[in-house]
């Protein structure tokens, strides 16, 4: 499963989230202040192996 880093363009939190998750935020918006989001907010995960 991939992993994302979030970072909302209104309130400017970041989390770590999932596919799952990625899905339900560009539907609901940012889970913290519910602004609407693009998959721009989404950068994915950098690997540190």
């Amino acid at each position: 499963m991939s992993r994302f880093q979030f970072t909302c363009p209104e309130c400017g939190q970041e989390i770590e989230i999932n596919d799952t998750m990625r899905e339900a935020m560009l539907s609901h918006g940012c889970p913290v202040c519910g602004a609407s989001v693009t998959s721009a907010a989404f950068a994915p995960e950098q690997s540190t192996n």
